[in-house]
Order: structure tokens, then sequence, then C-alpha cells
């Protein structure tokens, strides 16, 4: 088992390479929750996430014969990265292996890093695989993304830092993906404060580690399917898995909606862009997914800022959504003159701001003297949709929400 000791010796070895990230104070989350919020900004990490701390230990602790025949690793792009920039900085080759479908700002970021990027399968899974292949037929070292003790190791440091800053921490909230993070930042956590409580966070669509907890033993999913692509893992390591059934105090889920909810919340209030892994911990504590006492200090470990602008634009809009700013809505008017009109008045009197509108006469959901209309607004809340939806029906117009 990875203990204080190893923690304290990656420390040594990544603290080149890797940055003290900030550890800050969130008067906004803090008011929201009646906790008291302390944010860990891994998103300030060289290669904008935590990887480069446990990829950086592994690297070090290669041997000369290992460095000289290279490594090789699979990863959805996080972990890509770190390995891709340790190796660099070691002057030791390195190939990536990552799913087609992984974000393209991650891809090129890590063929930046100095890496050869090879893309197969569909999640990190299969992409495992063949870098598998690649390790026994060109005689590399396979970094492991989260089941390898050094790495493991590596991103315990944060616990450290976490300590230092924030001596008097009651809990800290980390996403579980392969369960690396989580293992080496509970172990420091656990082995200096050990009435510190570790949470773990998964989302909905990828929880492995919490339905491995409810069984006691390791289960593989089926398949993945979440927003959070840094921790869409169809399985818990191994190795993590004993650390986080002997460390961890409780891992709750989120769903998609509710990280695009946190995701947003960061951007507007915060000023922080996170990609979803990164986003899960602040979400299971803005939506009450564990319990926690009023006052108690609080660490969000916010892993990683890594996100796709195109994910980006689909993850605020859903935000947006959720949170009662954005209405997409379908109604039926008479095809005359006027019509539309009439239907404005009633977005004057609530204030409604109109982004587009789309008329289309030829649809067969309506009778041929209607037209249905699309339209898509801003509003400005929860109450603020309620209120307009219900004047729209009271005055006799059909409406779907679409959005």
């Amino acid at each position: 088992m990875l203990d204080l000791t190893a923690v304290l010796e990656a420390l040594d070895r990544v603290r080149e390479t890797s940055r003290h990230t900030p550890l800050e104070y969130s008067h906004t989350y803090s008011s929201m929750t009646g906790a008291d919020v302390h944010l860990k900004l891994e998103t300030f990490q060289r290669t904008g996430s935590f990887k480069i701390r446990g990829a950086t230990n592994r690297v070090a602790t290669l041997s000369d014969a290992e460095k000289d025949a290279g490594v090789v690793t699979a990863s959805a792009g996080n972990h890509a990265q770190g390995v891709a920039l340790a190796a660099t900085r070691s002057g030791v080759d390195s190939t990536i292996v990552m799913p087609e479908h992984a974000p393209i700002s991650k891809v090129k970021a890590t063929r930046n890093y100095g890496a050869e990027v090879v893309l197969a399968g569909t999640d990190y899974n299969e992409a495992a695989q063949r870098a598998h292949e690649l390790e026994r037929e060109e005689d590399r070292t396979y970094v492991h993304a989260f089941d390898d003790e050094f790495v493991m190791a590596g991103q315990g440091t944060i616990g450290l830092e976490i300590l230092e800053d924030c001596p008097d921490v009651d809990t800290v909230v980390v996403p579980i993906g392969g369960g690396g993070l989580i293992s080496g930042v509970a172990t420091a956590i656990k082995e200096r404060k050990p009435d510190a409580r570790v949470i773990g966070v998964q989302a909905d669509g990828a929880s492995s580690a919490a339905k491995s907890l409810e069984k006691g033993e390791r289960i593989a999913l089926d398949g993945v399917d979440t927003i959070a692509d840094g921790i869409a893992t169809r399985s818990v390591g191994e190795k993590p898995f004993r650390h986080i059934q002997e460390y961890v105090d409780e891992v709750v889920t989120v769903s998609d909606p509710e990280i695009a909810v946190a995701t947003v919340y960061l951007l507007e209030r915060s000023k922080t862009l996170v990609e979803g892994a990164g986003a899960v911990p602040l979400a299971a504590l803005l939506f009450e997914k564990f319990d926690y006492d009023e006052g108690e200090t609080i660490v969000p470990v916010l892993s990683g800022g890594n996100i796709d602008l195109n994910t980006l634009t689909n993850v605020i809009v859903r935000g947006l959504v959720e949170t009662g700013r954005y209405l997409k809505i379908r109604t039926v008017l008479k095809d005359q003159p006027g019509a539309l009109e009439q239907l404005l008045e009633i977005f004057t009197e609530y204030q409604v701001n109109i982004y587009a509108i789309h008329h289309d006469r030829t649809s067969r959901e309506v009778e041929m003297s209607d037209t249905e209309v699309e339209i898509e607004l801003e509003m400005r809340g929860p109450d603020h949709v309620d209120a307009f939806l219900e004047a729209l029906r009271e005055e006799g117009y059909p409406v779907d929400t679409l959005a």
C-alpha cells in the first residue's frame, strides 16, 4: 500500500516541474452553501491539470535502460499531456495513445509537448489495449494513468499542499475516474490528519468506483457516458480501489446537468475555466450530495481546466438551461398578419429577450392555417421562466419547452 513516505518522496521529485497551485477562499460558494469553501485550483497547474505530478514522479523513477527505451501510455487527454511534458523534460521518448474522439485541443497540446500521438479506440479502455500492444512491440515502459503507486504518490502531493495552506480543513472533495488522484490525496490527508474527511465524486454515467464499493469488489461498466471525459473510465484501478476502501469516507455521484451548472458558476462567479471532471467536486457540494455542518471547512479539488471549446459551448448552454437563464420554446400561431405581434406583447410585458425566432409554415404538426414558431430566449431564472410560461398558456398559446 502507498504510504505518506512515498508521497513525501514524490514531493521532492515533482517540485521543480509542477506548481504549488493556489488554494483560494470562495465567498460565493461559502455563502451559497453555508460552509467555509476553499477551491484547490489545479486548473492553474502546468499542462492545465494535476496529471503532471504523477507523470513526473513516475518518469523520475525509471532506470537508465527504461529511459532509453521510452515510455507509452493511454489517456483521454490530461495524463497524455502530463506524460508528454514529463518525458520531454527528462529527454525520454514518449508515445501516447488517445481515444479517437478525444478533444482536439488535448490532442494538439499533447503533440506540442513532444509526444507522438496515436488515436485508437472509442474510450480510454480501448486506447489502453493499443498502448499495451505498443508496450510489448517496442519494449517501452507503460506509464499507467492511475493504477501505479508512483503515479498515485505524485498526485498525493496535492494533499500535502492542501494541509500546508489550510491546516484546519475538515473535508476534501476529489473527483474519481480511475482513482489515482483520490488515492494519493486521501493517503496524504488521512495519514497526516486522520479526522479530516475525504469525499470522492463521480459522474452518474461513469460511476465504477461507487458501484464497486456497493458490491465490495471492483466491477467494470459496459460503457461510460458523461460530459466529464477526464473521469470517463469503465473501472477504477486495482491499487486505487484498495486505497479508496481504506481511506475514502464516501463516494457520491453527480449528473451531467449538475456538472454543467457548476461549470457555469465557476466561469461566471469565480472567473475560472474548468473541464467537466474538474467541476464534479463543486457540483457535489452545491447539490448537497453529502452531508456537512454549517461552517465546515471544505476544499473541492478542481482537478483540471482542459475543456474542448465545442464541449464548453454545449456545457454553457446546458448550464444556462438548468439555471433558468436560457429557454427554447415551440408554439403555434394563426398564419395571419399581427399574430406574431400579439405574442410579442407578452414577451415585452415579461421583459424577455429574444435570441432567435424560426417560423415553419410547412410543419405537418399544425393545421394549414397555422404556423409553428420556435423561439430561443434569454431569461432571468427559474421563477421568471415559470411565470412567463404560465402567462403564455393563460393566453391560449400551446407551448412545448424544447430546452
